[in-house]
């Protein structure tokens, strides 16, 4: 892959995004990057008609998930070897995706995680209880898989051809966790870089309700004890 150019899709899930998606597509390295996709959830404020002017290629979801936006952005990528997912709220910034990038281009990561948890992550960028519930998560997944993870942010990439082979298929925040679980337990290597992180432009739709802290802490935790006794059940050994 290092030889030859890479074909680099972007997908951005959105919903309600006019104040912040044009700054995300701005800062998107447009040298290393071959497509972006948005895929908008029924928003109301004009956020598809921006991307569409700013040159992404507007993907419309009426159907309700997270992990759905993503997948349909997934379906729809025209032949990329490797696929970024980057929200659509300024809070991570585009112009890191090399950091992404490079650990697979280079051969050494299928899979590679963007954590928002060290020292980059801004004052009050994220709230506590949504700090707490990621490394709490990440415990778990170290402690359950094996997988060598501090974060369960949504800025991550991967090859292509791996998000095929395991067959996602989590409509909901699951697919937070659905990644990292398929591909620990599937034998991928998964890398962890460090990125930077800021206050989100606009009302968080998870942590910044009650709804969606609850919903969302609901389909992580249960999906990784669901997918560890489904393991045990079937005598699959720990990852190494």
């Amino acid at each position: 892959m290092s030889q030859a150019p890479v074909r680099v899709s972007v997908v951005i899930p959105t919903h309600n995004e006019a104040q912040s998606i044009g700054r995300v597509l701005a800062e998107l390295p447009a040298e290393i990057v071959t497509e972006v996709l948005v895929v908008d959830s029924n928003s109301t404020d004009g956020t598809p008609e921006i991307a569409s002017k700013m040159g992404a290629r507007v993907l419309p979801e009426p159907r309700r998930g997270y992990g759905r936006a993503c997948l349909t952005g997934l379906a729809a990528a025209n032949n990329p070897d490797v696929v970024v997912f980057l929200d659509g709220d300024y809070s991570d910034r585009p112009d890191e995706l090399p950091l992404l990038l490079n650990p697979i281009i280079d051969g050494r990561a299928d899979i590679t995680l963007g954590s928002r948890l060290g020292t980059q992550c801004t004052h009050r960028a994220m709230a506590w209880h949504a700090a707490f519930g990621n490394r709490l998560a990440a415990a778990l997944i170290r402690l359950l898989y094996g997988a060598r993870i501090s974060d369960l942010g949504p800025f991550r990439a991967a090859r292509s051809d791996v998000l095929r082979r395991l067959e996602l298929q989590e409509n909901t925040y699951g697919w937070a966790v659905e990644i990292i679980l398929k591909g620990t337990l599937g034998g991928f290597r998964i890398v962890e870089v460090p990125v930077s992180y800021y206050p989100r432009i606009g009302k968080s739709k998870i942590s910044g309700t009650l709804n969606g802290t609850v919903g969302a802490a609901w389909f992580i935790f249960s999906l990784i004890m669901r997918y560890y006794f489904r393991r045990r059940r079937a005598g699959i050994p720990r990852p190494a």
